[in-house]
């Protein structure tokens, strides 16, 4: 089987995308896991198969593990540029992800690089002072859902077993579907720091969703103030909440070709 796609990153958060017609029916799960792979397929945080709807674009994710997710913010960012390189959208690109309808909005654009301003919608809280047991010690978190589920852990100073905390939040049993995983530290009225372990990928460099998830549970602790910096281990994201939140951030075409798989 021949499957072609299109490599972009938001922020070093990559995404292979495939148009779904060019893909024939089968097990997607499996062919996720596959393209994914680092060393055996083309390598990658997710697989994205993308449609047009009229004047917007449909989206469906899997994970590097083969799961499925609702939403990636960094990806529905690629997704975006992912219309606009092919001539498919305009600067203002509606996306159907499976955590409902996005809106973006392009600010610039200097040959193969976006900026995109994206509408998250608003953040559904949960628990806001939850405690959890991780790694043999109680830990600070905001549970809450912002497409996908997002579990924030409040540290002063990063442990060096931020990775094993991390995963075993992932699958906490408060998570019967697991959770994406941030371990944030608050650095100014307006900027907080933040580190990922994603559900189904593992660590990423950034995270668009895990983002929104780490400056909105400060904003609910009283910790930072709106507008947000998001300083991840890629970059800076940039979060406001008025009406609705908003992240901006990057995005970027790597490259293009095809990949080869036999089921």
């Amino acid at each position: 089987m021949k499957v072609p796609f299109t490599k972009l990153h938001g922020a070093e958060n990559d995404f292979l995308l495939t148009w779904g017609d060019q893909v024939a029916d089968g097990n997607l799960p499996e062919l996720g896991r596959r393209i994914c792979t680092r060393a055996t397929g083309i390598g990658g945080d997710g697989w994205m198969l993308v449609w047009r709807e009229g004047e917007a674009l449909r989206t469906r994710l899997f994970n590097s593990d083969g799961s499925e997710a609702e939403i990636s913010g960094n990806g529905t960012r690629c997704a975006a540029a992912f219309g606009l390189l092919n001539g498919i959208t305009g600067p203002d690109v509606s996306i159907i992800t499976g955590a409902g309808r996005k809106t973006l909005r392009l600010i610039s654009q200097k040959g193969r690089e976006f900026l995109f301003e994206m509408n998250m919608g608003s953040p559904h809280e949960e628990e806001r002072y939850a405690t959890l047991e991780l790694a043999g010690r109680s830990w600070q978190a905001t549970i809450l859902n912002v497409g996908n589920p997002q579990c924030a852990i409040f540290v002063d100073e990063v442990p060096e077993d931020w990775r094993q905390v991390a995963r075993e939040a992932e699958g906490h049993p408060r998570f019967p579907r697991r959770s994406n995983v941030s371990v944030v530290r608050p650095v100014s009225r307006h900027a907080v720091e933040a580190l990922f372990f994603e559900r189904g990928a593992g660590e990423t460099r950034s995270s668009g969703t895990g983002s929104t998830g780490a400056a909105i549970s400060a904003i609910l602790r009283g910790m930072v103030e709106s507008p947000v910096e998001i300083r991840t281990p890629a970059g800076t994201l940039h979060l406001r909440w008025d009406d609705n939140v908003y992240l901006t951030g990057p995005a970027a075409l790597v490259g293009e070709g095809n990949y080869f798989v036999d089921f």
